[in-house]
């Protein structure tokens, strides 16, 4: 097979879902992936070794996002999306969308303070870096919604609309660089909407319901755009192989319903974790208020009937 200007396969046959699920590991994303699973494994045994449980669903979730991105990046869908724009949008909806979300379900630095031991006094080991990076100013900076958002959607228009794109798909570490901001954009904008593992960014449910749609709008729209052009937008995919036989007009308007669809189904999908979550915190609160009275006879509610005698006395006088 021939190379073209981007230092991959250029000459691929005709795209079949088999040939774009067939291994073609890419090493920085294989060896990363391993490495995360074996990391979050290794610490849900220590945890269970010392007694401690671990939600059997978070560690499938997070497994299941790992697994997202080999399935995106260490695939043939790796070596289409560098010539198919319609098979990279599905790569950058994966890793932007679908990874970020099942990670952070995975709760991996809930994990990792759990797991990991204290140094003890006046020493700094892992944990206690860990817990200076989640209370340090940076941090406050790229979970803030006033960062996350904006960031988010330069991630489409400001990459997709401007020849940054090109210059990336041009070489493989551009392409890997890419790869891995989307999948960067993804954990820190989902992380203080999800709002499973602590950070210096946790608003309330409704903010986060907010926060989430304040962005998918312009995912949509972008989606849209592509949808709705006359002629191919990006450089890199106007010409595609004869190989290929696709033309390059469908293929990026079935780009645009990748991204369309992808701005609805994940905000759903959160917007049901934050309901579920809202519900088990009221739970959990109207538990501990009863066992609160249960100790203290219900002092809360003998102190407001007597506040309220109180008023009543007063009006009578």
């Amino acid at each position: 097979m021939d190379h073209g200007g981007h230092g991959m396969l250029t000459e691929l046959p005709p795209f079949t879902l088999g040939r774009g699920l067939a291994f073609s590991g890419d090493p920085v994303f294989l060896a990363g992936c391993l490495v995360a699973l074996a990391l979050y494994g290794l610490a849900v045994v220590r945890l269970r070794s010392r007694g401690d449980r671990w939600p059997a669903g978070r560690t499938v979730a997070f497994a299941a996002g790992v697994l997202s991105i080999a399935l995106a990046m260490c695939t043939g869908l790796n070596d289409y999306g560098m010539v198919m724009f319609s098979v990279h949008m599905v790569q950058h909806m994966v890793l932007s969308m679908v990874a970020p979300i099942l990670l952070l379900l995975g709760a991996p630095v809930t994990l990792a303070l759990r797991a990991l031991p204290a140094a003890g006094r006046g020493r700094k080991g892992p944990r206690e870096l860990l817990v200076a990076l989640l209370h340090s100013r940076y941090m406050r900076v790229v979970t803030h919604p006033a960062f996350t958002i904006p960031l988010f959607i330069a991630s489409l228009y400001g990459l997709y609309f401007t020849p940054l794109f090109d210059t990336l798909m041009g070489s493989r570490a551009g392409h890997i660089a890419m790869m891995v901001h989307f999948l960067g954009v993804g954990l820190v904008f989902f992380w203080p909407i999800m709002g499973v593992d602590p950070g210096p960014h946790r608003p309330g449910y409704v903010m986060r319901m907010l926060e989430l749609f304040a962005g998918m709008p312009f995912h949509a729209f972008f989606g849209i755009a592509l949808m709705m052009a006359s002629e191919p937008m990006i450089r890199t995919f106007q010409h595609p192989s004869a190989s290929l036989g696709i033309d390059a007009l469908d293929d990026q308007t079935a780009a645009g319903g990748i991204a369309w669809a992808f701005s609805e189904i994940p905000s759903v999908l959160v917007l049901v974790a934050l309901l579920i979550q809202w519900y088990t915190s009221e739970q959990r609160h109207a538990r501990r208020k009863d066992r609160a009275a249960d100790r203290d006879g219900d002092a809360e509610l003998a102190a407001y009937n007597a506040y309220l005698a109180s008023l009543e006395a007063r009006g009578r006088g």
